[in-house]
């Protein structure tokens, strides 16, 4: 290997470039490369600091000599990565090898910088050994004798032994001896990597700085980490997950000590920083069917020292719209993390509704207390127990209804981004059984939702998403059922391009329509971005709801169509979505448009 360096010219050059001022240079930057393909010419490019200095706005000769000299090591770098571990690298700054320019002394000014890679084949590794490795594990097959040798390869083995020591308690494993031979003539690399896996530990204290409002206590109940049990990497990302869940905390970082104690543990140290106790947030929503909807909302992070988390919410939707009038929403919930066990909130929640639909007026009060467990990452559940009243005006008339309801939830949350998700999908489901406390049916409502996306295309630049939504309402008959319970379809949240809940179960005896006790919409979109914030989307829904629990061949159904505009914010891309109806018979006849945050599905 031919690569002329100067002794600990790095750290000399760089305290000379922070020095140095010196007149304005324009350079010409060259790459000569021999032995190599394409890719590995870009990425050799790529790393060029000079370039990065030369797109700096007036960079200096100082500069531009400081940075062809740590070329040497970034050019080396993605010549191991790549398994070159015999070329010849000569970096020219007007004819004169940088490595032997003077880093205080620089030239006025520089023309032209040559960079000049000459590389014979490839290395292959001749030997490849890491051990002791912990029981039930091998080496991973890319660090295997005859495979290319490269650094990442190397540096993938090493994780690998230290990762898996870690995973059986082993918290301070290291690699505590490395020999590497180039043996050139063979274009072999000898690699002979010594693990020191050092004691098994467990869990010690979790020792809290930086909290100031809430309490020790409770942030080492929220953790949930596992004092005395054996050590386990999982475990603290876990109880880091849980302290951010909470949103109490603005940073949340875990950190091992460096020396375990003289018994075994190993304590952990939590540095919290906490998130500003209250907060406020507002939104709104647009569409040509349902008018406008405003929504707001105040959070306090903290209430009673122990993360607890009170949020007030309200919003107003209908708001010139077709409707029939305006809904009010009012809803207080608070949440305490770490109730029965870590994963384990208390919540409980008080809402008031008052709902003008084109079907029906209802006004209700629900008033809930359950507990939501996260089961692991993505998958939810909640249950509970509470009350309800509601009183309606339907087509059947008036109706008061007081009930016992026990609320059942589930979500399993797979999609790589809530907001804009481009692969994974979404489960969520609901069961509501209610017991009457008067003369009324009791029986069970049930819900489900679907979401599946897949990126597709040149540069994934197409994403395929889909949605399915189910609905029954077992036990009561449609006079018997609270109104809210039932199901109609047509709108931004079923089917686009119909009017807002135009479809339900026609009472001709009572020249009204009601809602369903059963309800399926399916719905298809194609995203394709045309830019890196502007995406077209064309999309497909279609709706049916069933007089009965379970809709068959003569249940009515509706569908609609359209095109959509994205643009990306960064939070969340703004939503424009035409749609009209898609029946044969009534296509292109109404034109709806929908506006608002996020995708639609």
């Amino acid at each position: 290997m031919t690569v002329r360096l100067r002794a600990c010219l790095a750290s000399i050059v760089t305290a000379a470039a922070l020095l140095a001022g010196g007149p304005l240079a324009a350079a010409e930057i060259r790459l000569d490369v021999e032995g190599l393909g394409d890719a590995l010419r870009d990425d050799l490019r790529a790393a060029l600091l000079t370039r990065e200095i030369e797109r700096t706005e007036d960079p200096s000769a100082q500069d531009l000599v400081a940075a062809a000299q740590a070329d040497y090591r970034r050019i080396l770098t993605v010549l191991y990565d790549a398994g070159f571990f015999g070329a010849s690298v000569s970096i020219e700054v007007d004819g004169t090898e940088a490595a032997e320019l003077s880093p205080i002394a620089a030239p006025e000014r520089v023309e032209r910088v040559t960079y000049r890679v000459r590389a014979a084949q490839r290395f292959s590794f001749g030997l490849a050994q890491i051990g002791p490795l912990a029981p039930g594990t091998t080496p991973p097959e890319a660090f295997r004798p005859g495979r290319a040798a490269r650094t990442e390869r190397i540096q993938g083995a090493i994780d690998a032994a230290v990762a898996d020591w870690r995973a059986i308690g082993h918290a301070k494993a290291r690699i505590a001896r490395e020999r590497i031979l180039a043996r050139h003539g063979a274009r072999r690399l000898d690699v002979t990597l010594d693990v020191a896996p050092g004691p098994r530990l467990r869990f010690g204290t979790l020792e809290v700085t930086g909290n100031a409002g809430v309490r020790t206590a409770r942030i080492r109940a929220i953790a949930g980490l596992p004092e005395g049990a054996v050590f386990d990497p999982e475990e603290v990302e876990r109880a880091t997950r849980r302290l951010r869940r909470t949103e109490a905390f603005s940073a949340v970082a875990l950190r091992e000590a460096e020396t375990p104690g003289p018994d075994g543990t190993l304590d952990i140290a939590a540095t919290v920083q906490e998130a500003p106790r209250r907060r406020v947030g507002f939104g709104a929503e647009l569409n040509s069917v349902e008018g406008a909807a405003v929504s707001a909302y105040w959070l306090h992070r903290n209430l009673l020292g122990g993360a607890e988390r009170l949020r007030i919410e309200g919003d107003v939707s209908g708001i010139d719209g077709g409707t029939d009038g305006l809904d009010y929403r009012l809803r207080t919930e608070v949440r305490r993390p770490a109730t029965f066990g870590s994963d384990t909130d208390l919540r409980a929640t008080l809402a008031f509704e008052r709902l003008g639909e084109p079907n029906f007026d209802s006004t209700s009060a629900r008033a809930v207390v359950g507990l939501d467990r996260i089961v692991r990452e993505g998958f939810e559940v909640f249950a509970g127990a509470g009350l309800r009243y509601e009183d309606s005006e339907t087509v059947f008339g008036s109706e008061g209804h007081r009930q016992v309801i026990l609320p059942l939830e589930a979500t399993y949350d797979r999609r790589d981004d809530p907001v804009d998700p481009r692969a994974g999908y979404f489960l969520g489901a609901t069961a509501l059984p209610f017991v009457a406390l008067d003369d009324d049916a009791s029986g069970l409502r049930l819900t489900a939702d679907a979401r599946a996306y897949r990126a597709v295309g040149f540069d994934d630049r197409v994403v395929l998403a889909g949605r399915l939504q189910l609905g029954s309402v077992i036990g009561p008959e449609l006079r018997d059922a609270v109104a809210e319970d039932l199901f109609f379809s047509g709108g931004g949240g079923t089917v686009r391009g119909q009017d807002y809940q135009s479809l339900g179960i026609d009472v001709p005896a009572l020249g009204g329509t009601s809602g369903g006790r059963s309800f399926v919409g399916l719905s298809a979109e194609v995203r394709g971005r045309l830019t890196e914030r502007i995406s077209l989307v064309g999309f497909y829904d279609r709706g049916t709801i069933g007089r009965d629990a379970l809709p068959d061949a003569d249940s009515p159904s509706h569908a609609g169509a359209g095109l959509g505009l994205r643009y990306d914010t960064g939070f969340g891309p703004i939503r424009l979505d035409v749609a009209t109806q898609a029946d044969a018979d009534a296509a292109g006849e109404d034109v709806f448009f929908y506006i608002g945050i996020g995708q639609a599905f």
